[in-house]
């Protein structure tokens, strides 16, 4: 099977009722981004944040389109989309909202570079490419936050 690459957190055998269960998982978690970077976009204050509070704005709107696209994939395998978010964390420091946001990305490329393998093992080829369309955005939105933060972009397949 295509999905027994052994790597670490993929599930090797999957079914089309986990994979909505992933997806789902995935779902709240684009739930949580849309409403930490439309809440992060605007309480961010200080000169240094600007540029990076635009910019938030700007993956709102693209985390929202990745909703989309995920409530789509679910109700393809004939799933019901989520309606819960992942818990959203707030700061009174801009720094520690940046690193939040950091940490969920980080969190979100790994999921669905894992997601990518169980379409792929499941034959739901399409999908695949429509997830790593979504993984492409997240990487950008990482390396974005990443950089405002003045650290290196962290390899999601290393937990802390």
């Amino acid at each position: 099977m295509a999905g027994s690459a052994a790597r670490p957190g993929v599930e090797t055998e999957i079914t089309r009722e986990k994979l909505i269960e992933f997806l789902n998982e995935d779902l709240g978690r684009e739930y949580q981004a849309i409403i930490s970077y439309v809440v992060y976009s605007q309480v961010l204050k200080g000169a240094e944040y600007m540029n990076i509070a635009g910019e938030l704005e700007k993956h709102a709107q693209e985390e929202l389109s990745h909703a989309l696209t995920i409530s789509k994939q679910i109700d393809y395998l004939g799933g019901m989309p989520t309606v819960q978010p992942k818990q959203v964390r707030t700061s009174e420091k801009a720094r520690d909202m940046l690193q939040f946001d950091l940490e969920n990305e980080t969190e979100t490329i790994r999921n669905y570079r894992n997601r990518v393998s169980q379409c792929e093992a499941l034959g739901e080829y399409a999908m695949a490419e429509h997830i790593r369309e979504i993984l492409m955005q997240e990487q950008e939105h990482q390396i974005d936050l990443a950089t405002a933060l003045g650290i290196e972009v962290p390899h999601p397949q290393e937990k802390k």
